[in-house]
This record gives structure tokens, sequence and C-alpha cells, in this order.
């Protein structure tokens, strides 16, 4: 009998062929969602306590009006779980973003992380990559499961009643209502609020203490300065419509709508790609987290 292999060691499993700073990004990330479970927890959390709410609703009959359970009307419930949930992924990017850089310095373990051979951009940038990637995938991963779930029961409910599913399927249109989910997660909650969430991240790595204090405080003397002035508000505004996802993406003749309807709602990607906001945002991203990077080379433990 031969002997037995020796334990083989944790980055066994790794491909030999991906390259050592990419492994260390993906460790880096792996990292992050080890040290925050909320990051999956709370959009689980919210969707499990809205399919109770729905499982519920269609047996006392909650829904009414436009807001039953309805062949003909399917779509109001759906929404209302997309809308929680990207809710939820903005809550949890910008309580993730604030203790991203600052809780590592608050406990001492920044003297640990750096005792590794991992480069201060890679562990900057796997942390902006959670609000920015990891976060809306996830959002949406959820949202698809909880709709899906509920499309499933609907059915059920629809058919027990003596309504027609098929009706139910092709009102909703469920598979093309999943695409623009998808796309607004991408463009409206990851690349069009990136420059809060990276804003967020250079104070979490600069401040001491009350990081949202700190990064909101330059919003509030602007705004307040714009009110003296000016009598407007545009500049509060701005942030809010760009942290709330409030981006050209969506068309709807020449307004913006929720994107869940696909027989009303007409995606663009043009007007997205080409708008100059998102440009300047991108630019203004890329600044934070370069000083983000610089300051974590230099800043210690609080």
């Amino acid at each position: 009998m031969s002997a037995a292999a020796p334990d083989q060691p944790m980055t066994a499993h790794v491909d030999p062929r991906v390259p050592a700073d990419k492994k260390l990004f993906l460790w880096s990330v792996r990292r992050e969602l080890w040290e925050n479970r909320s990051l999956y927890i709370a959009p689980l959390a919210v969707a499990a306590v809205a399919l109770v709410g729905f499982f519920i609703s269609t047996f006392l009959g909650i829904w009414e009006s436009q807001l039953r359970l309805n062949a003909e009307k399917p779509g109001t419930p759906f929404d209302l779980v997309a809308g929680l949930l990207m809710l939820t992924s903005i809550m949890v990017s910008v309580f993730y973003s604030q203790e991203a850089l600052h809780s590592e310095r608050r406990d001492r373990s920044i003297l640990f992380w750096k005792s590794l051979p991992v480069s201060d951009a890679t562990t900057v940038l796997s942390k902006a990559s959670i609000p920015l990637v990891v976060v809306p995938l996830t959002a949406f991963a959820v949202t698809f499961a909880t709709q899906w779930i509920m499309l499933l029961w609907s059915t059920l409910i629809v058919k027990a009643s003596g309504q027609s599913a098929a009706t139910l399927w092709s009102r909703l249109s469920f598979f093309q209502m999943s695409l623009l989910v998808f796309y607004h997660f991408a463009t409206a909650h990851a690349l069009w609020p990136m420059p809060v969430y990276s804003w967020i991240l250079l104070v979490s790595g600069w401040a001491r203490r009350a990081v949202l204090l700190w990064a909101l405080l330059p919003v509030l003397v602007i705004g307040a300065l714009e009110g003296i002035f000016y009598r407007t508000a545009h500049f509060p505004l701005f942030v809010f419509s760009r942290l709330m996802g409030d981006a050209p993406t969506i068309a709807h003749g020449s307004q913006s709508t929720f994107p869940l309807d696909p027989a009303k709602t007409h995606i663009a990607p043009g007007m997205f790609l080409t708008s100059p906001a998102l440009w300047l945002g991108l630019i203004f991203s890329a600044v934070c987290l370069l000083l983000a990077i610089r300051l974590r080379r230099y800043r210690g433990p609080i």
C-alpha cells in the first residue's frame, strides 16, 4: 500500500496560471467577504422578510386593487422587492465604505496586514470592488432568486384561483424584467454612485472618527453656502441622486422610470455611456482611490 499523500497547502487549489497579483487581489476580496458577512446576510434577510410577507398576503388578501395578486397586473409586488433590495444594497455599500479602511486602523490590525506581501493598491482596490462590484452582483442574484420564488408561488395561487398562469407569465415577462434589473444594478447602482463610495472610502482612510460625518461635511457646507447665496440646493440633490442611482440609464419617453416593465421601459446605454457626468464621476473616483492608496501607505493605527 502506498504511503498517504502529505497535506496540501491551502493555496494548492489555486490555478498556477493565474498571475500572482490577481491571486492576491482575489484572496483580498475573499478576506473582505469573510470579515463582513453583512454584505450578503443583509440582502438575504430582507429577501426572506419580503417572501414571508408575500406568502402571507396571498392567503390573507392583503393586496388590494392594483396591489392584489392578479394575472392581469402582477408586477407591483415584484417592483417592491426589487426596490427594497436596491435600497438595501445602497445602505450596505455606504456602511461598508465608511468602515473599509477605518476599522483596520481602529483595531490596529493594519499592522498585521501591512506585514503581509500585499500592496496598498491591491488592498484598497479590493475594498473598492465590494460596493462597486460584489454588492450589486449579490443584490441582483438575491433579487432574481426571490422574484423567481415569487413567480412560482404566484403561478400556483393563480391556477388555484382559476386564472390563467399563461397570462401571468406573459404579462410579467420575467426574464426580460430580470435583464432590466441587472442592467439597472450594473449602471445605476455600481458605476453611477462610484464617486460617492470612492469618496467615503478615502475619508475612511483619513478620519480618526465619525467617518460619515466627515464625508457629509463638504456636502453640507457647500449646500449651505449655495442656499445662502443662490437660494438653491442643486449640489446636495446632485450628490443624493448619485447615491440613489438616478442615472440616465432608463428611457421612457423623456422621463426616467423604474426598470421593471419591459413593455413600457426602454434602456438607453448610449445615453448613459456618453453622459459627461458619468466620465467626470469616474475621473473623480480614480483620484479618490489613488489618494486612498497613498493614505494607507503612510497612515498608521488610530
